[in-house]
C-alpha cells in the first residue's frame, strides 16, 4: 500500500490542536531538562509511550527505494525498568514488501542526577529472527545487542554561558551479537563433481553507536529567558541526530560502518510531539541520495496517568 503524505498531514493537523491544550511536560524530565523521543537514536529514559507511525523514504545501500513505516510500544513495569516492542513494515522497489523482525528491548533507568541532568540507562535489544519476511532481508537468526544510553543537559553552565543552557546531547552505544557466527546456504550442483555446493555469508559482530545534539527553545523560555516568541516556536527543539553501525570482529567481507546524519526538529506538545528530520547517508553503502524520517510520538504516562500510563508495579 503506498504511503499516503496527505492522510498523515490530515492526521498530524488535528492532533496538533489537541496537543496545544497542554503546556507543562511531565515525560522525559530530569531536574529542569526535557528530553524529547529522538527519532534515530533511541532515548535514554523508561516511559509508557506509542511511536506511531513513524515514516522514512529513502534509497538504501543497494540503490532501491525503500519506504519503511513503523511502530513502537514502551511500557513501564516499575518507574525505571521497562521494555519496549517495534516492528517495521518495509516496501522496497524492487524487492518487495513485507514485516522486517520482531524487535524488544529491555531497559533499566540506572541514574538520574536531576542538579545536572544526567540519565544513564542500561539493558538489552533482540531482534528475533525468523519474524519477518527474508524476501525484505530480514534474518532468520537472532541478534542481541547490549547498551549503553545517557542524557545530559547543559543546564549547570555558568550564568556567564547561560545562552548555552538549552543545549542538551543524548547518545547510546552498544554490541550487537548475532545468534549465528555465519549462515550457509545450499548453492547449487557442481557440474565437474556432482557434488552439492554451498556459500558461507559471514554475520560480523558491530558496535552499534549514535549521538544527538538539541537546543530546546521550551528550556531557553523556562530556565534563561523569555524573548516574547509566538507559542508554536516555543515548542521547537532543533537538533541534529546521527546513528552508526560499525562491524568490529567476524567482518571478513570488510563491511564499512554505514549510518545517516539528520539534521531536523521536533515539536513537543504535554500529550503528543511530532518529529521531521532529513536523512543523509554517509557514505554509498548507507544508502543513495538524501532521504526523509517523520514520526508522530505520544506520551501514554501523559495521556492516561491513572491507567495504561502507570507502571505495571
Amino acid at each position: 500500500m503506498p504511503f499516503n503524505s496527505r492522510r498523515l498531514t490530515s492526521v498530524g493537523g488535528g492532533l496538533l490542536l489537541l496537543a496545544s491544550a497542554g503546556s507543562a511536560f511531565a515525560h522525559g524530565v530530569v531536574g529542569n531538562r526535557f528530553f524529547p523521543a529522538t527519532l534515530a537514536v533511541d532515548d535514554p529514559f523508561v516511559a509508557d509511550e506509542l511511536s506511531l507511525p513513524t515514516f522514512a523514504i529513502f534509497k538504501n545501500g543497494d540503490n532501491a527505494r525503500e519506504v519503511d513505516l513503523s511502530f513502537e510500544y514502551s511500557k513501564r513495569f516499575t518507574e525505571y525498568l521497562g521494555v519496549s516492542f517495534g516492528e517495521t513494515w518495509s516496501h522496497i522497489r524492487p524487492g518487495g514488501s513485507g514485516w522486517q523482525n520482531l524487535e524488544t528491548t529491555f531497559k533499566y533507568q540506572a541514574i538520574t542526577n536531576p542538579e545536572h541532568e544526567f540519565i544513564l540507562s542500561a539493558g538489552l535489544s533482540v531482534e528475533w529472527g525468523g519474524t519477518g519476511a527474508t524476501r525484505i532481508g530480514a534474518e532468520n537468526f537472532n541478534v542481541y545487542t547490549p547498551t549503553l544510553w545517557f542524557g545530559k543537559g547543559a543546564g549547570d553552565l555558568p550564568d556567564s554561558l547561560s545562552w548555552a543552557r538549552p543545549f542538551a546531547i543524548t547518545g547510546q552505544v552498544g554490541y550487537a551479537i548475532p545468534g549465528v557466527s555465519r549462515t550457509v546456504t545450499f548453492s547449487g550442483i557442481d557440474a565437474d563433481s556432482g557434488l552439492p555446493t554451498f556459500d558461507t555469508e559471514y554475520n560480523p559482530r558491530s558496535i552499534v553507536w549514535g549521538a544527538t545534539l538539541q537546543y530546546s527553545l521550551p528550556y531557553l523560555k523556562a530556565n534563561v529567558v523569555d524573548l516574547g516568541l509566538p507559542d508554536f516556536f516555543n515548542h521547537l527543539i532543533p537538533l541534529v541526530e546521527a546513528s552508526f553501525s560499525t562491524p568490529v570482529s567476524n567482518n571478513f567481507a570488510r563491511l564499512p560502518t554505514t549510518g545517516t546524519i539528520n539534521p531536523g526538529v521536533i515539536w513537543a506538545g504535554q500529550k503528543v510531539q511530532f518529529g521531521l528530520e532529513v536523512l543523509i547517508p554517509v557514505n554509498r553503502q548507507s544508502g543513495r541520495h538524501v532521504g526523509v524520517l517523520g514520526q508522530i510520538h505520544f506520551y501514554l504516562d501523559d495521556i492516561f496517568p491513572n491507567t495504561i500510563g502507570r507502571p505495571l508495579f
